[in-house]
């Protein structure tokens, strides 16, 4: 039975790598300037709806999607591209649905003909590059523990 879990456990893994017609593995893209990425996130008006340290917002943002900083949990690269090619595939869960959508559908703009890969590529690398993994924070147990000998 040990040795069914480590088993089942891989083949889990490896089914999330998604090797169907539709997965994403051996989809790479080559590494993206961060600081161009930062010039486009202007150029791009991304900063009308989305907040991110070091960038300067309009006086009255029409919303405030933060992005960036310091999370337990990095996007992924792959996630990062996918909510820039096709927003509706992950509505921002922090917010009202109406704030971030129409009827299922992200009030983000399509910017599929209007950026290149080459922008896209750098703008991802960018917003990777904003974010910060917190440092893990143990558990403190101690109020749980008694002295057995008395």
């Amino acid at each position: 039975m040990n040795k069914f879990v480590p088993v089942m456990a891989c083949l889990l893994l490896l089914a999330g790598c998604g090797t169907g017609p539709k997965g994403s593995m051996g989809f790479t893209l080559p590494d993206g300037d961060p600081n161009t990425g930062k010039l486009l996130f202007t150029a791009f008006q991304c900063s009308s709806c989305h907040t991110i340290k070091g960038v300067a917002q309009p006086e009255a943002p029409e919303l405030k999607v933060a992005l960036g900083g310091e999370t337990s949990r990095i996007q992924t690269y792959g996630e990062l591209v996918t909510s820039i090619v096709n927003p509706s595939h992950k509505l921002a869960k922090k917010y009202a649905e109406e704030l971030v959508s129409v009827n299922g559908v992200s009030r983000m703009r399509n910017y599929n003909d209007v950026m290149t890969v080459s922008q896209l590529i750098d703008l991802v690398a960018f917003v990777q590059s904003s974010y910060k993994l917190e440092a893990y924070k143990p558990t403190d147990y101690e109020h749980y523990r008694f002295d057995i000998g008395h």
